[in-house]
């Protein structure tokens, strides 16, 4: 017989049999749920009155049932506290390989894109939060807008306006979760416009190149050099193209001013669309930022930016600045895929932004991360035949082996063997075969204090 207790705030469902000894049957009733997850290591158990209340049997039965597990080591009572789950160690039978676990943990992350999340703004988010829940209405918790919170649009038109030369305005402003959801939305929505192909950069982001053919669009790769991509290469077919113009990525250039004007003349020309991840834009160290693509012509140019390196990629918070006509389809596919973005977070990111501690912060970050791109170069500066590519700025840098140095795939292993988490530049071609080789350092994962010690594991595999 199934029976549930409530006491000390738990409800939670016991396999319970009636039937022959009691103290037997909520043994292996208790056993069970701990064996299946139900009752994790470290719950608090009810008391042995409350549960011998609940499930309608005799004190002494559920005391001898809690000596029996916690002699078995199951169960920990302690004077005052309570009795709490230790947990069933399982091993497989024998002959049988045990459950695969997760890869494991490097030691030293210095893979690119991830921020150094142990300098998230904690005090600030936290008081933001109190602010957003102190001062709203109840409406707040209702169901959200498929566009975005119009709190945090109206923050964002200001933000990107002021510090990226955005065109933005509330209303043509689409709150997304996450870049990667953008990216499907809108490459659905321009396949279902007569959108078939799009071009994209060579080398690129390979998971969202991927993300646009599921879409439902192809893809047809444009080279990048060292003025950005080749936008004189424009395939005729194209519908749209994909650009991260300020900081391209993998390989850290810029997309010259000449091949800016192009690319828009190609979209004004041919009613084709520019979709512009701004990735890295806030961080430039050695010059003033360049502006977004946006600004020159914000009726052919999508811009998409997100929260994940300025604060984190948790918070699943992205944005699209579309031209007026792309709105309200992109608005109904954001509707169809989930209904809308979590609103809490939107209020408490308007919070920030408007109160300018959003700014405060990425001026922080900039200037930390800035310090630990400089040791990096000085450390590759000591490595004969190992240079570094891109202009100063971003959280990773690309580094081109010596001639006579290991391959990327060599040094791939000799770092994972260092326990050190790089990634490779030859995946995020479209095709790999005969393209060189190199490796993406990210500099900003690592906490200040881990990230000497990082570097130190980095060129000791690369040496």
């Amino acid at each position: 017989m199934t029976r549930s207790w409530s006491s000390s705030g738990l409800d939670l469902h016991l396999d319970l049999q009636v039937t022959g000894r009691r103290r037997a049957g909520l043994e292996s009733a208790l056993r069970a749920a701990i064996q299946d997850g139900r009752l994790p290591a470290g719950t608090l158990l009810p008391s042995t009155r409350g549960l011998a209340q609940d499930l309608g049997l005799s004190r002494g039965t559920v005391t001898a049932a809690y000596d029996q597990l916690a002699e078995e080591g199951i169960l920990a009572t302690r004077p005052g506290a309570g009795t709490t789950v230790v947990g069933l160690t399982s091993r497989a039978p024998e002959g049988e390989p045990s459950p695969p676990s997760g890869p494991p943990r490097p030691r030293h992350d210095l893979r690119p894109g991830r921020p150094d999340l142990t300098a998230f703004p904690t005090n600030a988010w936290l008081a933001a939060t109190r602010r957003v829940l102190n001062g709203s209405r109840p409406e707040v918790f209702a169901a959200g807008d498929p566009q975005g919170r119009i709190e945090l649009r109206r923050a964002l038109a200001d933000y990107l306006g002021r510090t990226r030369g955005v065109v933005a305005s509330p209303d043509r402003i689409v709150i997304t979760s996450g870049y990667y959801q953008g990216v499907r939305l809108l490459s659905g929505v321009l396949a279902a416009g007569g959108a078939t192909s799009a071009a994209v950069e060579d080398p690129g982001h390979n998971v969202f190149r991927q993300a646009v053919q599921r879409g439902g669009i192809s893809t047809t790769p444009l080279p990048v050099d060292g003025q950005g991509a080749r936008v004189d290469l424009m395939p005729t077919d194209a519908g749209a193209v994909f650009l991260t113009p300020s900081h391209q990525y993998p390989t850290g250039v810029p997309l010259h001013p000449v091949r800016r004007q192009e690319v828009c003349a190609w979209a004004r020309s041919t009613g084709g669309v520019i979709v512009e991840d701004d990735y890295d834009g806030e961080f430039r160290y050695e010059r003033q930022p360049v502006g977004a693509l946006q600004g020159i012509a914000p009726d052919h140019v999508v811009y998409c930016g997100t929260a994940s390196k300025t604060l984190s990629p948790a918070l699943r918070l992205a944005w699209m600045v579309l031209p007026p006509r792309l709105v309200p389809d992109v608005v109904r596919a954001k509707q169809d895929a989930d209904l809308y973005t979590e609103t809490l977070s939107q209020l408490v990111l308007a919070d920030l932004i408007a109160g300018h501690v959003h700014d405060r912060h990425v001026r922080a970050a900039r200037l930390r991360y800035r310090r630990r791109r400089a040791l990096l170069l000085d450390r590759v500066a000591a490595v004969p035949g190992l240079a570094v590519h891109g202009v100063p700025a971003g959280l990773h840098s690309l580094l081109t082996l010596p001639d006579d140095g290991p391959s990327e795939a060599e040094a791939m292993d000799r770092c994972a063997a260092h326990g050190v988490a790089i990634r490779g530049l030859s995946e995020l071609h479209h095709d790999p075969v005969g393209r060189p080789g190199g490796l993406l350092v990210g500099f900003a994962a690592p906490s200040e204090r881990a990230y000497p010690a990082a570097l130190d594991a980095l060129f000791t595999a690369l040496a």
